[in-house]
């Protein structure tokens, strides 16, 4: 997959929609993908920080897991952690 096909993504923990992808971070030692910044959505903001408007932040890619397992039928994709432990895996840009 090339990293252009994943900006815009949606992103869904336990089938709450959380956000999309609007840029992706690498390390610049390793070449290795180690973030997403993502939009959170309204409500997602609202539920795992406390923020009443939409918010950007960055998502360690730990939280996503394996491509097999967390892109699902409709090219979205599912966070492979709990809901309730979303939150330590974000952090401001």
């Amino acid at each position: 997959m090339k990293y252009n096909e994943l900006i815009g993504k949606e992103l869904f923990c336990e089938n709450m929609r959380v956000g999309k992808i609007i840029n992706i971070i690498i390390d610049g030692e390793e070449w290795k993908v180690t973030h997403f910044e993502v939009e959170l959505r309204k409500e997602a903001a609202f539920e795992l920080l406390g923020v009443k408007s939409t918010v950007r932040n960055v998502l360690a890619i730990s939280a996503v897991g394996p491509a097999s397992k967390a892109i699902n039928k409709n090219g979205e994709i599912d966070l492979q952690v709990a809901r309730g432990q979303l939150r330590i895996y974000l952090r401001p840009p």
